[in-house]
């Protein structure tokens, strides 16, 4: 390739719907269309009166050869420009400019939580290879454009925006594929026993309200639910003496946290008696009804019975997560190897096509919507950009990962067969059947239909009244109370906690997204976050609970945890709400909720008759 000793005096345009940059200058922020040609004022091409030439080099994102092997090509090469697999925003991140802040308006808009823990993974097992083999994850990336800033030449940056990338995967993805890849992505990077212990503490949160509002139907009474409740609440308070006792003994001192860190022997000790004692005491008052008088009539029935009932809920969840740890690693699921094996893994195989081919054929197999939004949309995009560069007679050196370079190499040779411009960007629709949205509107749906049915049985407004206030302040409490325990400020819980009541009426209406919108006030949360938590979360020498209060500390975390916590909230509400207001609210009623309700639907069909007959 030849290359014209003026270019780099002239500044770069965009070309070919790319974004090129002078020498040391930025790319231009807003790109022509695809098809668009190369304007003047661009570096000259060297084919001014026929077609250029592309050189697609493959690299490895952590392969120190890779770095190696661009900076020779383009000091040899000599290009008109030089092309990276790169974004602006992810350009602008390897400069070190300071990242765009997450606006607010922007996460009332949905996805925005989803595709910044998306981005955040990828990055994270990006970054784990990178330290692992003591180099920079994009490294080549960066070497190609200061190579080419060294030598005057224009970087033309062609990869689709990160964000369209990532909505479009998550959008092209099945609800089993998502679960799949949720469940990869949490198993691959936590102990068996965390992830089981984990999910059996959502079941039994989960199922605790539904033993308390259907558990009579096999069996559960009240007389055991509340024999459960009072254990359960024995339990507690003597699992917090044995702990507060046994950090006392193994801390030697009146400093009762110190030991319990929970990644120190002494912390793991005081936690395994505490627990040991809970779980005793618990038994021996369940089994023999010990003081379950004494203290059932101190507190009120129902408050000792929603106790019981999460507590048969939380056993059965510890069962179900025991279950659920022995598949993980029967699947195989569980993290394989260790560090010794990730050692001996060569980088340099991630250049050579069979492998890298494996490797995209394996992810096809998992998900074959995802495969097509980070392979063969952004492999067909890139083409297009590189296509219109040479036929307006540049010769570029295109730097991309290697498992891009045999779909991108096929296009160049057969142009024809690129698909439009139009469909490779903007956001996706996520096909098949809106399982969501019916979701949604059956809760809807039912949640006003319950209010209708009671009106339509005679029950009067002012009990209606009640029955709403008690389900908005039990929606706000809970919403505002987590959200809150969480670190959001006072205000900001407040918000997500005044709205809670609506997920019910509209669920797609995440009470989270408007505590996160309050927080975002006051917060300023940028994709460099991302890089902060990689630091944090590659650190194996601190405890968990240092690390996990230090991420407390990143915007981004916060954010995330407070919106996660709010959206809880509201959830844990709903179901205590169902499980265990409505039947107080049934007992001031003429007639159970269920006979109320066949009732008014009698009524509101013969209303309904009446009128069309």
């Amino acid at each position: 390739m030849s290359r014209d000793p003026d270019a780099a005096d002239i500044p770069a345009s965009d070309a070919a719907g790319d974004r090129t940059s002078d020498a040391g200058g930025a790319p231009a922020s807003a790109p022509q269309a695809a098809d668009a040609p190369a304007r003047a004022g661009g570096p000259n091409p060297s084919n001014e009166r026929g077609e250029g030439s592309v050189r697609v080099v493959g690299t490895a994102h952590v392969s120190e050869a890779s770095v190696r092997e661009v900076e020779e090509t383009v000091a040899e090469e000599r290009p008109d420009i030089v092309a990276v697999e790169l974004d602006e925003g992810r350009y602008r991140q390897m400069k070190g400019e300071t990242p765009d802040d997450l606006d607010p308006g922007d996460l009332l808009k949905g996805n925005t939580v989803f595709q910044f823990l998306a981005y955040w993974m990828l990055s994270y097992v990006q970054t784990r290879l990178g330290d692992r083999f003591d180099i920079e994850p994009g490294a080549e990336l960066l070497a190609a454009v200061e190579t080419a800033e060294d030598l005057g030449i224009s970087v033309a940056l062609v990869d689709r925006d990160i964000q369209t990338t990532i909505q479009r995967f998550w959008a092209r993805l099945s609800p089993i594929e998502k679960l799949r890849m949720v469940g990869a992505l949490a198993f691959g990077v936590t102990d068996p026993r965390v992830a089981g212990i984990t999910f059996g503490l959502l079941v039994g949160v989960l199922l605790g309200p539904a033993i308390g509002l259907f558990g009579g139907a096999v069996g559960i009474t009240d007389a055991v639910l509340t024999r459960v409740g009072v254990g359960a609440l024995a339990g507690l308070v003597a699992g917090y003496l044995g702990y507060r006792a046994a950090s006392l003994s193994l801390g030697g001192g009146a400093d009762a946290d110190s030991p319990a860190d929970g990644d120190a022997p002494g912390g793991v000790t005081t936690l395994g008696f505490a627990a040991v004692v809970a779980v005793a005491v618990a038994g021996a008052v369940t089994v023999t009804g010990a003081g379950v008088d004494a203290v059932a009539g101190l507190l009120s029935g129902t408050i000792v019975r929603a106790v019981g009932s999460l507590g048969l809920g939380l056993l059965a969840g510890v069962g179900v997560g025991a279950v659920v740890a022995v598949a993980i690693g029967a699947l195989g699921l569980a993290p394989a190897g260790d560090a010794d094996e990730l050692d001996d893994f060569d980088p340099h195989e991630l250049t050579d096509t069979d492998v890298v081919t494996a490797m995209m054929e394996e992810f096809r197999e998992f998900s074959p919507g995802g495969a097509e939004a980070l392979i063969d949309e952004r492999d067909a995009y890139i083409a297009h950009q590189l296509v219109g560069l040479r036929n307006e007679g540049y010769d570029v050196v295109a730097v991309v990962g290697a498992g891009h370079r045999e779909g991108i190499e096929s296009y160049l040779a057969e142009p024809e067969s690129l698909p439009p411009m139009e469909g490779l960007v903007g956001a996706a629709k996520s096909g098949g059947i809106p399982w969501g949205k019916i979701a949604a509107f059956a809760i809807s749906a039912a949640f006003i239909g319950f209010f209708v049915l009671l009106a339509m049985a005679g029950v009067r407004n002012e009990q209606l009244l009640t029955l709403f206030a008690a389900w908005f302040l039990i929606n706000g409490v809970f919403a505002a109370g987590l959200a809150k325990l969480a670190g959001a400020r006072w205000r900001s819980a407040g918000v997500g906690g005044a709205v809670a009541w609506m997920t019910s009426v509209n669920p797609l209406l995440a009470p989270g997204w408007f505590t996160g919108y309050m927080e975002l006030r006051h917060l300023t949360v940028n994709v460099a976050d991302i890089g902060t938590l990689n630091e944090l979360l590659s650190d194996e020498s601190r405890p968990i609970r240092a690390v996990f209060s230090d991420m407390l500390d990143v915007p981004l975390f916060r954010l995330i945890v407070v919106v996660a916590a709010t959206n809880v909230g509201s959830v844990i509400a709903s179901l205590l709400f169902a499980a265990y207001v409505v039947p107080v609210f049934a007992g001031s009623l003429d007639a159970s909720i269920t006979d109320l309700m066949i009732r008014g639907a009698r009524e509101s069909a013969r209303i309904l008759w009446g009128a069309v007959a």
